[in-house]
């Protein structure tokens, strides 16, 4: 029988790695991508799709401020849904007004332009907020896209250009030049794995755990927020190690919806909504925007972020595995980060070089700590 050999099987199509899947198609490689599930689901299914400069960690940072480089041709597409709201951070203690200055030099420092808003302009540009928040700072170039399309489209078109998907089967196990399917076929060549918070089933020398999210999303109504609206403590809780936090996160989308969040979990693999957990990230919204109280949830659901132990994602080849790379362990970031991961990790199997250091992402950090 004859074997196909391909340069790059891709497993996982997210839109990690869709994005994968896309660079190495058009550097000319003979892609096979496979996705047991539904093409952009998972974490990109369940995602808020915020294009968002983090300042939590410079290795973070550097990362969003690389990908979001990336992210205008996509968002010229109309199935991305890309609006381009902007994020304000807001401060809702002394001590988070006290941090503004160095958040928004840490982000003119990389390249993402920031400017300072005192209480009074806070309220001017959203009316809406409760009464005693403290100001912030307000990042323009910030977006929010809907990321599942978008996968769609990038597998699409990788498709057309020779990429061949292997849809609804499941990659059960790496094997020497390849990877075993559950339909009995086996794939040959180098391994590209992108399924986030399932990357311990091909790869379980890899530290990674689900971390549970929830979101809300409500009916149409005129326009409430203009921006996209998070608190300044957002990093804090999505670094943190706390079993269950939530945090305010608020959208605006184009069709007059919006998003509400956030929460994490960890230690909850059940994939239905939490009813406790998700009141108390409906609080903590209502405590920012008092007016979300009089609107009408149409759908509440939940996901899991693949999470790291040091939050960033794992990026390059793994070591100990011949022709074994890896792009997940994003954790909140994929959507903003997949076009910019996607390049670093294409460009390193090609043997070029990224544009950015690889260090502070190579999966070998990871056997390191748990040696």
């Amino acid at each position: 029988m004859t074997v196909t050999r391909h340069d790059l099987i891709v497993v996982g199509a997210g839109l990690v790695g869709a994005a994968c899947v896309e660079a190495a198609t058009a550097a000319g490689l003979r892609v096979a991508v496979v996705e047991s599930g539904a093409i952009g689901g998972g974490a990109t299914s369940a995602a808020m799709g915020h294009l968002v400069a983090m300042d939590g960690d410079a290795a973070e940072l550097a990362l969003c401020t690389h990908s979001l480089r990336l992210w205008p041709r996509w968002a010229a597409w109309p199935e991305s849904e890309f609006q381009p709201c902007g994020t304000l951070w807001i401060a809702r203690s002394e001590v988070e007004r006290a941090q503004i200055p160095a958040r928004v030099d840490a982000l003119a420092g990389a390249g993402v332009p920031a400017k300072a808003v005192g209480t009074r302009a806070l309220y001017d540009l959203e009316p809406h907020l409760a009464p005693g928040l403290l100001g912030g700072f307000r990042v323009p170039g910030d977006a929010v896209v809907y990321p599942p399309r978008v996968a769609w489209r990038l597998i699409a078109e990788a498709c057309r250009d020779g990429a061949e998907l292997h849809a609804g089967v499941r990659a059960e196990r790496l094997v020497d030049d390849g990877v075993r399917l559950d339909n009995g076929r086996t794939l040959r060549g180098p391994v590209l794995v992108a399924t986030g918070a399932a990357l311990p089933e091909l790869l379980p020398e890899l530290p990674m755990r689900p971390r549970k999210g929830q979101l809300v999303i409500t009916d149409r109504y005129p326009p409430l927020v203009r921006h996209q609206l998070i608190e300044m403590g957002y990093a804090a809780a999505a670094h943190g190690a706390d079993d269950a936090s939530v945090s305010f996160n608020v959208q605006p989308r184009p069709n007059g919806q919006l998003l509400i969040g956030s929460s994490r979990e960890y230690g909850n693999t059940d994939a239905s909504v939490s009813p406790p957990l998700l009141g108390r990230m409906l609080r903590r919204a209502f405590d920012f925007v008092p007016a979300l109280r009089e609107l009408r949830a149409i759908r509440a659901w939940s996901g899991f972020r693949p999470a790291t132990p040091d939050g960033l994602p794992y990026l390059g080849a793994v070591p100990g595995r011949h022709g074994v790379w890896v792009a997940a362990g994003h954790e909140g970031l994929g959507i903003t980060a997949a076009p910019g991961s996607a390049s670093l990790v294409v460009d390193a199997f090609l043997g070029r070089t990224p544009a950015l250091d690889l260090a502070p992402y190579r999966p070998g950090r990871a056997l390191r700590e748990a040696a």
